[in-house]
């Protein structure tokens, strides 16, 4: 058994549980699946977290409890929602409710009491015995936010009003007035240090609200670098709100996928950060300090359907993150562990654990003895079948409208796309481009044909045969230069047939024995040195011996000089027979 873990930065995130296909088998079929699984020992050997952390289809929304002891999830299909009690790392209770949740808010310190938003335009109050009241709003509400100092729950729905709901006096009070041209609030927040209210608008701006007084302080409007109506309407403009618990921080997020820190003392941002895939920020989470305790680092985590990240509030710099290849519907953090749970469209619910950002809870602290061991062996991930572009160089192909598609996949500050789409799409751009790729092809070809001969070495240093030396390097000289003559004839011969297919085309030049590895010996080590004044080297060498002058001995080797003695009558006769 090995647990996944990516490590695009320093930090490793480990992925303790949860898979990365979404449900694609009938009921039958996954569960003969299952009784198969007794039998398979990796399946045995799993890391199990805690038990039936899953639904039958998707889950929706998930939060931990206040005292940190409980998980509480919702999902489909049935809708259901699911307790679990980290204590006994399992599943406390399902309940199944009448529609589907949108939002939903722990109330009591564990998970007795909570109130859940509803796809039917319903809230439903539940206690620990079950469904406690339910009541309805006029518009279908989507996002929640609970004020305890007052009981006061904020409701943002589809229209230009805020409803609020007060849990002590059991009745609505009159709602917050948005203006006349809002036509829906996404999302809303309340700052936990002295209670100012933030709704993010459809129209791209976030407003403020004093509670006290129930009046709008101030509205924020939002840059919108594209053209009007892009990303707008439903769901649209600012789909994200997280205060600060410091009281002056604020994250923003857009449906175009950005994401913008903000100080409540000035209406510039400070930070302006890119998602990557150009969907619509769904989760915003402050990450105070980590796991050194030597400096007291802030981090934001931000997600959208398709990934996490974790970057730093100072500078921006990219801290890890997680992307599942299911889509993400909730993040929620433990605080002060470096554990995260997600919600998305897969049956079991995703578990991450990054021990650089905190210990792992103490429920759990056996996962960090052995997420080192179980870690799967690393791999250095090469990407030979894409080709990594810039924004701007994927708006220059005309691949622009890919963002967000499975096709193109967020990296750092680019994106990699399919390397033959790549090529397909440069030869549409760039005409020319066919006649630049048959020339680096036709170079490819020589270059291949060249390394197939016998590779040399230029740093050989002739000591002795210096003779034989000369003769080779004439001889190869004479040898390159008729290669060259017939690669010119044949590059000339193909340009004519096709212009433009010779032009630049590197002529290989034939290497001489001399330079070569196998043959350095002869002209280093002097036991190889050939002596041209010996009997032997004359009689193989007649021609030779006769032009430097020397006399060429017709003896026979086993013969004395004595009996046949020099003429210098005959030194020009060399064409005579022994």
């Amino acid at each position: 058994m090995v647990l996944k873990s990516t490590s695009s930065t320093n930090h490793t995130v480990y992925q303790i549980s949860g898979s990365n296909t979404s449900r694609s088998l009938p009921d039958w079929v996954a569960r003969k699946r299952r009784r198969d699984l007794k039998n398979d020992p990796e399946y045995a050997s799993r890391i199990e977290l805690i038990q039936d952390f899953e639904f039958s289809e998707a889950s929706n929304k998930i939060k931990i409890s206040a005292d940190g002891n409980y998980a509480m999830a919702t999902g489909t299909y049935k809708p259901q929602i699911h307790v679990y009690d980290f204590a006994e790392l399992s599943l406390k209770f399902a309940r199944h409710t009448d529609a589907e949740n949108v939002d939903f808010i722990i109330l009591s310190d564990d998970w007795t009491k909570s109130v859940h938003l509803q796809n039917d335009r319903s809230i439903e109050l539940h206690a620990q015995g079950g469904i406690h009241t339910r009541t309805r709003i006029p518009k279908f509400g989507r996002a929640m936010a609970y004020r305890h100092t007052n009981c006061d729950l904020y409701i943002g729905a589809s229209g230009n009003e805020i409803y609020r709901l007060n849990l002590d006096q059991g009745r609505f009070l009159s709602p917050l007035d948005l203006g006349s041209d809002i036509t829906g609030c996404n999302c809303l927040d309340i700052n936990p240090a002295h209670g100012l209210l933030a709704f993010g608008l459809e129209n791209n701006t976030v407003q403020f609200w004093d509670p006290r007084s129930r009046t709008k302080l101030i509205q924020l409007e939002m840059d919108n670098d594209k053209s009007e109506g892009d990303n707008l309407g439903i769901g649209g403009g600012i789909t994200a709100v997280k205060f600060r618990n410091d009281g002056l921080s604020l994250a923003v997020g857009t449906s175009e996928g950005q994401t913008v820190l903000y100080d409540l003392r000035s209406p510039n941002p400070l930070l302006r950060k890119e998602q990557g895939y150009g969907l619509p920020i769904n989760n915003l989470i402050w990450i105070e300090g980590d796991r050194d305790g030597s400096e007291r680092t802030t981090r934001l985590l931000s997600a959208d359907k398709r990934i996490a990240k974790i970057w730093d509030m100072e500078g921006g710099k990219p801290y890890a993150a997680f992307e599942p290849s299911v889509d993400i519907n909730d993040v929620i953090h433990i605080p002060d562990t470096g554990m995260f749970f997600l919600a998305n469209e897969g049956m079991p619910m995703h578990t991450y654990f990054i021990p650089s950002l905190g210990p792992a809870p103490s429920w759990c602290s056996f996962i960090e003895n052995v997420t080192e061991e179980l870690e799967e062996a690393p791999v250095t991930t090469v990407y030979d079948n894409y080709k990594f572009v810039t924004k701007k160089e994927l708006a220059a192909l005309g691949l622009g409208h890919l963002l967000g598609t499975n096709v193109v996949r967020s990296y750092m500050h680019g994106y990699f796309i399919d390397i033959r789409l790549y090529e397909q799409a440069k030869l549409i751009s760039n005409p020319f481009a066919y006649q630049e790729h048959r020339e680096r092809e036709i170079r490819k070809k020589i270059e291949k044909e060249r390394e197939s001969r016998i590779r040399t070495s230029s740093k050989l240093k002739v000591k002795v045969n210096k003779g034989l030396a000369e003769k080779l390097a004439n001889a190869a000289e004479k040898k390159t230069k008729k290669a060259a003559r017939e690669a010119r004839i044949k590059a000339k011969a193909e340009s004519e047939a096709e212009p433009n297919a010779g032009d630049s085309v590197p002529v290989a030049s034939e290497q001489s024995s001399l330079l070569d590895e196998r043959f350095k010996t002869v002209f280093e080590d002097p036991e190889f040195e050939v002596d041209e004044d010996t009997l032997e080297f004359q009689q193989l060498n007649p021609t030779r011996s006769s032009k430097t002058g020397a006399a060429v001995s017709r003896a026979r080797p086993d013969s004395d000089e004595e009996d046949f003695p020099d003429n210098d009558d005959d030194d020009d006769d060399d064409n005579d027979d022994y």
